[in-house]
């Protein structure tokens, strides 16, 4: 089994409160599980209210299958939410 994991680092210019942070980070976690067969977390700069760091996991029987799920995950914010992504790490473990 693989578990692949994509850490995202997201900047909100415009936010002036945790609740137009939030209302963000709503729209791009149900936007990517609905999509995806992914986990997704908030794993950072919970008191910040312009920053934010998500985190997408998906376990997979194949490292090529966790691969495809996390490139997937990668265009599908790319495409909806380019002008928020300031950062992208992708990791793969074999369990």
């Amino acid at each position: 089994m693989v578990l692949g994991i994509l850490s995202v680092e997201l900047f909100f210019p415009e936010n002036g409160s945790l609740k137009e942070k939030r209302q963000y980070l709503r729209s791009i976690k149900d936007r990517v599980r609905s999509s995806l067969n992914v986990s997704v977390a908030e794993i950072d700069h919970h008191e910040l209210w312009q920053r934010a760091q998500l985190a997408f996991a998906c376990v997979a029987v194949e490292k090529a299958i966790a691969e495809d799920t996390i490139q997937k995950a990668i265009k599908l914010l790319d495409r909806h939410y380019p002008e928020f992504i300031i950062g992208m790490q992708t990791n793969y473990l074999k369990l």
